[in-house]
């Protein structure tokens, strides 16, 4: 195998990955993403201990254990472009020798659990519930920078999706990746399943007009009346897709739970977010402890 070259993947003096300052052994095999650096905190709380806490930029992690399982919790900081790195530095640990800088000849699948906030598309989805997303679609054109094929099924939504929103040649070409089934089966009671829509940005390409007028204003009418024979798109975000869509090319399971601080359909947004994180914090804990 290929040696990887210092300047592709770059190791500091205390021979961890670059953004993320981890080492290898530094790593649980089960890895919760949240976005915002504050989070970690609020989760690793619950962890009967914690053997390593690192911080870089916006990356902060916490690994320790529940029970007797190893877990790791990291702040992604917000947006595709950090899931970039995120996901791809991740593996790397997993799955790339530090001393030799090769590829392993056997490669380890992670469980990566993004805990995040996120905006219905569905008057039925209120806010303060919870949305586990069966796919990620992505219009942040990440996944576009890599070699990447979708299945039949998977084509005919995504053609679906373009004739239906009417945004090809206007963002690019959109992406599609499903969730890992053997994580997805855990989240189902109190949990509201379907497509999560992951965009570059939160302000126009989420639909919102403050004093720039957008492309397309009938955006949100579009996302929340797609259907696909029995698929929906649930909600929209700003990770999901690119967890999803890289995830799945490296190999590892990959699952996003959001908890709903808005319902754009309505207009309404939670009147204590902070509480409704908490609650999904707790809901995943005991689903960790007991399942995963």
């Amino acid at each position: 195998m290929s040696r990887i070259a210092e300047s592709e993947m770059i190791i500091n003096d205390r021979g961890a990955i670059y953004h993320l300052d981890l080492r290898p052994e530094e790593v649980a095999g089960t890895i919760v993403t949240v976005g915002d650096p504050d989070r970690v905190k609020e989760l690793s709380k619950y962890f009967d201990s914690v053997e390593v806490k690192r911080q870089h930029r916006e990356f902060i992690s916490h690994t320790g254990y529940i029970g007797k399982k190893r877990i790791t919790v990291l702040s992604s900081g917000i947006g595709p472009d950090n899931i970039d790195i995120v996901l791809n530095e991740l593996d790397a640990l997993a799955n790339i020798d530090f001393t030799t800088r090769e590829i392993k000849k056997n490669l380890t699948s992670l469980n990566i659990i993004r805990l995040g906030t996120s905006g219905s598309l569905q008057a039925d989805i209120p806010v303060d519930s919870f949305v586990a997303s069966t796919h990620g679609l992505g219009v942040d054109n990440l996944l576009n920078f890599y070699r990447h094929e979708q299945n039949d099924e998977e084509q005919q939504l995504l053609h679906s999706f373009i004739t239906h929103t009417q945004i090809h040649g206007q963002i690019g070409n959109p992406y599609i990746s499903s969730g890992a089934g053997s994580l997805v089966k855990h989240f189902v009671k109190d949990f509201h399943h379907g497509i999560t829509v992951t965009c570059p940005g939160f302000y126009g390409p989420q639909g919102r007009i403050l004093r720039l007028g957008i492309r397309n204003p009938e955006l949100i009418n579009r996302l929340t009346d797609f259907r696909f024979g029995q698929h929906r798109i649930t909600n929209f975000e700003m990770e999901t897709s690119a967890i999803y869509g890289l995830g799945k090319l490296l190999g590892h399971n990959c699952l996003a739970i959001n908890a709903i601080v808005a319902n754009r359909v309505k207009k309404e947004f939670s009147k204590d977010g902070k509480a409704l994180v908490e609650n999904l914090i707790k809901k995943f804990i005991d689903i960790f402890d007991s399942s995963i």
